[in-house]
């Protein structure tokens, strides 16, 4: 099948053309209609297969435009009640019937005849499900929606003063990169500082999320919520004991590496101790990168970049810009941080971020990039229930868009030394990044095996999970009380529980990638279009190996990987 970036929205059979979500009132009619219909032949089935996921695709595209218009602007109220109205009055309706449906289809005997390749993840999906639902848990799903939403409304409000002037967090971290080592501390402290100023309100929200977690483990027969958010989320082909090993090994062949670069770090800075206010800037005489200056500027640059990778990926994001899918730059009462959603029946999706001009966004752009250009490959697949990939595959799209993409970079660096240094800081970063996420897993882990625990408790616990993960070059004396609180600024920990390991298993896999790309990079893009073309119909191993991967985040895996990137480091630098 060629990719094609011309995405159409889904025609609909089912539902009227001019049909939106309003109530539940007038979405209940269809759920009926479904619980209701004959299933009498294999036919019948493949129909009301087609008309149940076009229902889902509608329902599902209105629930991520009044989140995408919330975290766009968390300052208005109207668009906060639209997404609190859904998720307190409309979704909690539908899961009874959903859980209907699916027993409907598993009891049906035409189920069996259906293609068992196409289909094996899908009702393997459905019959957990099944297992997961419990009635006295829709109350509790739908105030964990809207207490999740809260962390964007405090973080939207977050700002500082530099020099007279009021910026959001995002935007104050360019002055890290500032030569003036007194601006870099000052600021780090105010950016800090402000965080502190919602520490205690952060800490009783998640008291909060957690306490509410725990009962919905608890009333599906689990013993904590990390084991029903394992089983929540699929993850069938690790446990907790693999992700404990990979802290482990991030400890063994990470940390090494990392402690390398920052001793490199302290000594092109030519100090004497490096501190955390120091890691973003440059020598005296070497200006910070500044690849772009406007939310514009930066999405025709990357397009220009993704032209030279494949036209096709370039064609993706001006898809997307015709149909308004990007709201690029930071500004004050936005949400923070960046993702890309997925729009089950328009298509093309929509990516949010905090753009301020540095180096970090041009990552960020070409990483949510990625994801989008996996919602497009998957896009023409039948059912929305196809399209829903695991994340450790959605990662490896984006991540592996970062490095697939660096050679291109020149579209945001005219000078070859800036260049340079823009492939430095990535790669660096690839290896970095490891640390952090094995911390905030590892976090997760102890958070929820000890539910009951008190804010004093939690606040040690973080602190040792992040002394075992933090470098040692790095002095960090007389700043333990913003690192107690450093966890907070993590939204995954917040809005999406366990979601974070991910990015991990999928870095591997996207060096993986890498790898292949640069022995043959037509035969590396094939095999990535390949893998995400096929969505969520195969397995994590199976989209792996169509990907040319193998599905494995073992020690020795992690150290051959990270002795490649090294070495690619070592050959840059020179």
């Amino acid at each position: 099948m060629q990719a094609s970036a011309d995405i159409k929205a889904l025609p609909r059979q089912f539902l009227p053309k001019d049909f939106a979500v309003t109530n539940w009132e007038a979405l209940e009619p269809y759920f009926k209609n479904l619980l209701d219909r004959a299933l009498d032949s294999p036919q019948a089935l493949e129909a009301w297969l087609k008309d149940s996921s076009e229902l889902e695709a509608v329902i599902s595209e209105d629930a991520c435009w009044r989140q995408i218009k919330m975290t766009c602007d968390t300052e208005n109220k109207s668009l906060e009640e639209a997404f609190v109205f859904f998720v307190t009055q409309v979704q909690p309706k539908i899961q009874p019937y959903a859980d209907k449906l699916n027993r409907k289809l598993i009891e049906c005997p035409f189920t069996a005849e259906l293609d068992k390749q196409k289909y094996f993840t899908y009702l393997r999906s459905v019959k957990k499900s099944i297992d997961l639902f419990r009635e006295e848990n829709i109350p509790l799903q739908s105030e964990l929606s809207v207490l999740g939403q809260q962390f964007g409304v405090i973080s939207g409000k977050m700002t500082v003063e530099v020099d007279g002037k009021d910026y959001t967090l995002q935007q104050a971290a360019k002055f890290l990169e500032s030569h003036d080592r007194s601006l870099r501390e000052s600021v780090y402290r105010k950016i800090n500082e402000r965080r502190l100023a919602d520490k205690d309100a952060l800490n009783d929200l998640y008291s909060q999320l957690v306490q509410k977690r725990q009962q919905v483990a608890a009333n599906a027969g689990f013993a904590n919520y990390r084991d029903y958010k394992f089983v929540d989320m699929g993850r069938f082909d690790y446990s907790k004991e693999d992700c404990f090993a990979f802290h482990e090994s991030v400890k063994q062949y990470v940390l090494p590496l990392v402690d390398k670069i920052y001793e490199g770090k302290k000594k092109k800075l030519g100090l004497e101790t490096l501190r955390p206010w120091d890691l973003e800037a440059e020598p005296a005489g070497t200006q910070p990168l500044r690849p772009f200056q406007t939310g514009e500027e930066l999405l025709n640059k990357s397009i220009a970049c993704f032209e030279q990778i494949r036209p096709f990926f370039a064609d993706c994001l001006r898809r997307m810009n015709e149909m308004h899918r990007f709201d690029l730059e930071s500004r004050k009462g936005k949400a923070p941080g960046g993702y890309n959603c997925p729009l089950a029946e328009t298509g093309a999706p929509f990516i949010f971020m905090n753009a301020a001009g540095q180096m970090s966004d041009v990552t960020t752009m070409v990483h949510e990039g990625g994801h989008a250009v996996h919602s497009f490959l998957a896009h023409p697949l039948e059912l929305s229930a196809f399209k829903e990939y695991p994340m450790e595959i959605a990662e490896v799209a984006s991540m592996a868009m970062e490095l697939f993409s660096m050679d291109y970079w020149d579209t945001f660096f005219t000078s070859a030394d800036d260049l340079k240094r823009a492939k430095e800081h990535q790669l660096e970063r690839v290896i970095t990044i490891f640390p952090w996420i094995a911390t905030i897993d590892k976090f997760q882990h102890w958070v929820y095996e000890h539910p009951a625990h008190t804010v004093q408790e939690r606040e040690k616990a973080w602190m040792d999970v992040l002394g075992e993960f933090s470098s040692s070059v790095i002095d960090f004396s007389g700043l333990e009380n913003y690192r107690r609180y450093n966890w907070q600024r993590q939204l995954h920990l917040f809005e999406v529980p366990f979601y974070y390991i991910e990015y991990g298993i999928a870095q591997l896999g996207a060096i993986g990638f890498w790898k292949q790309f640069k022995q043959n990079k037509e035969q590396a893009l094939n095999n990535y279009v390949g893998a995400l073309s096929l969505g969520g119909t195969a397995t994590l191993p199976n989209l792996y190996e169509r990907a040319g991967l193998k599905f494995n985040f073992g020690a020795d895996n992690i150290r051959q990987l990270m002795d490649f990137v090294d070495g690619e480091l070592k050959s840059l630098i020179g």
